[in-house]
């Protein structure tokens, strides 16, 4: 029997949707299940978006260029140049959504059996693309104890070998809500032009940063134009995660030039899409405003539930809108199966996405889950509820 491909084979399951089937078993028997699994926000996508696709007057879906369309990528720069990101439509490449950026910009500046060292705990699909690209990922553990900072700079060094051709952050943070101040995002920038790297930031939740933070790019920092890589995309910032457009940023013209191969080779992003992403660039500030607002607020009751209960440890979001929970068992994997199988509390039963996908480091998360807090704050309190109730029965069967 022919095999799959050792890729394939070896290509990591993703940690926030393995759970699916346990979760559809449970709704099939009248479990309702409150998702703390998946960042999909229950905002609602601004209007002039959708009305962008519905009043459209296309009579031929043609392709759009590689690249997207000009007029996106020229009020793209608009937009970044009012964030003090100063790029030209020539410095953008639209993708299909911010996972292609990534895909690309791996495909752009990495050969199989190169390393990207990646802060840890990190977006588990970063796995998925360095070994699709057949790249390794050499972590850097950060710690719930200094609230998942960046560690330090040391580090970093200590990993950098002849093979090492980038850097990648998350900022801020999913799965764990940091954001990165200027300073170390100088930090990086120092050693990435010390060691002649990449320094590639995925950007996609920069609206969201919280209690007077704000945040700091990669391109805003001077002297990183052949250094600098932005993964973007319209998911969160908008609530369009169905629309699938991202895009890659740079200001160094040879990984432009190269990604664009891989963009042909794709042929174009989705029109329709990018009709509703461009219109999207018209929402007003009070859409963010309001949604910052709501966000921390639901952060704010999130931590503060999750402290009630003993034994729980919360690393405190700055940014986005995800936490990581420390809880007092030993594998989460088990506890997130057993939820959905075997636990109810009035009916209903919570789905988690245990942390360990987010490790690259054997054996790390075992303990810890990520919870996305995209729900109103009467469904995010009956959550924690229910997780408070759940741990006094796991430990007590755990016990027997």
């Amino acid at each position: 029997m022919p095999k799959v491909s050792h890729k394939g084979a070896t290509m990591p399951q993703s940690p926030i949707r393995k759970l699916v089937p346990f979760a559809e078993a449970a709704k099939k028997n009248g479990v309702e299940v409150i998702h703390l699994n998946i960042g999909q926000p229950d905002i609602k996508t601004p209007k002039v978006a959708l009305d962008a696709v519905r009043n459209n007057t296309l009579e031929v879906l043609e392709y759009s260029r590689s690249e997207g369309s000009e007029e996106y990528r020229q009020k793209l720069a608009g937009y970044y140049a009012k964030n003090d990101i100063h790029v030209n439509a020539h410095d953008i490449i639209i993708t299909t959504g911010g996972s292609e950026a990534l895909a690309f910009t791996m495909g752009s500046i990495m050969d199989t059996d190169d390393e990207i060292i990646v802060p840890e705990p990190f977006y588990a699909n970063y796995n998925g693309f360095a070994t699709a690209a057949g790249v390794k990922v050499v972590p850097v553990t950060s710690y719930i104890d200094s609230n998942f900072a960046l560690p330090p700079i040391e580090e970093f060094e200590k990993r950098i070998t002849p093979k090492t051709k980038a850097i990648l952050i998350c900022n801020p943070g999913n799965p764990t809500g940091y954001l990165y101040t200027k300073e170390e995002i100088k930090k990086l920038a120092a050693i990435v032009k010390r060691h002649d790297l990449f320094l590639v930031a995925d950007e996609v939740y920069r609206e969201f940063a919280y209690d007077g933070r704000q945040h700091y790019s990669i391109l805003q920092e001077e002297g990183l134009e052949q250094h600098a890589i932005i993964v973007d995309s319209v998911s969160k910032r908008y609530s369009m995660c169905g629309a699938r457009i991202g895009c890659l940023v740079t200001r160094n013209q040879e990984i432009i030039k190269t990604a664009l191969k891989f963009a042909q080779a794709r042929l174009s992003p989705p029109t329709f899409a990018q009709m509703a992403s461009e219109a999207a660039l018209e929402t007003p500030q009070s859409y963010f405003d309001d949604v910052k607002e709501e966000y921390t607020q639901r952060r704010n009751l999130l931590v503060a539930e999750l402290e009630k209960i003993e034994g729980v440890r919360i690393g405190n979001p700055q940014g986005a809108f995800y936490c990581i929970a420390e809880l007092p068992i030993d594998d989460a994997d088990h506890f997130a199966q057993w939820l959905l199988e075997d636990f109810r509390f009035e009916g209903e039963t919570v789905m988690v996405a245990p942390a360990a996908g987010f490790y690259a480091t054997e054996g790390l998360g075992k303990n810890q889950i990520r919870i996305a807090y995209v729900l109103d704050r009467e469904s995010l309190k009956r959550a924690v509820n229910i997780l408070k109730e759940a741990l006094k029965s796991y430990t007590h069967s755990e016990a027997i």
